[in-house]
């Protein structure tokens, strides 16, 4: 995995803010555009209780919810042409079946899925790899969209830094990084 490129899933890989809003909209009548989900935090952009936000991301995190999530524009095409991607995941690892099928779905099985404690939300022995374990991983290039997550890639040397464009991360800036617009532009 030495000089591999890592892949965020979430509003990288796949338009899951997208889906979430349209859900948020479904449960709670909490109507959010895309385009005004400015915060990261999901019980800030959907104006959600903690109880309305854990009920959102149990249902989120259901298989139905994540297999039907669209590709971002040209990520699967994308992914097919790069070499040595890994799909590093925020998402539960209970997820991994989902998460499976959405990749064999669109082509992208072989793809090797690490599931990564970004958030700092899982107990050990959960299943997810910790920040530790995960600084020990070497990589060329990382994308990410989450700006907690991209704080954890600012120490690694030797390794492109990439912010995937979305409304949330408009205002995270940060020496060293880039930031695109579709994972087209890797190829």
């Amino acid at each position: 995995m030495n000089g591999g490129i890592y892949i965020d899933f979430d509003d990288v890989l796949c338009e899951t803010a997208r889906a979430l809003a349209a859900l948020a909209d479904e449960l709670f009548g909490r109507r959010v555009a895309y385009e005004e989900i400015e915060e990261f935090d999901l019980m800030q952009s959907f104006n959600l209780s903690r109880t309305e936000y854990d009920h959102l991301m149990e249902r989120a995190h259901e298989p139905e919810f994540l297999e039907k999530l669209q590709p971002a524009e040209g990520a699967v095409e994308a992914l097919l042409r790069l070499p040595h991607v890994t799909i590093v995941t925020g998402r539960p690892a209970e997820c991994d079946a989902a998460s499976r099928s959405w990749l064999k779905r669109h082509g992208l099985d072989a793809l090797p899925v690490m599931y990564l404690d970004k958030y700092g939300r899982y107990p050990t022995g959960s299943g997810m790899l910790t920040v530790e374990e995960f600084n020990r991983i070497e990589f060329s290039v990382a994308v990410d969209d989450a700006p907690v997550a991209l704080d954890l890639l600012s120490g690694r040397a030797n390794c492109r830094k990439i912010i995937y464009d979305r409304p949330w991360n408009r205002r995270y800036v940060r020496d060293g990084y880039e930031r695109i617009y579709t994972l087209k532009e890797l190829v």
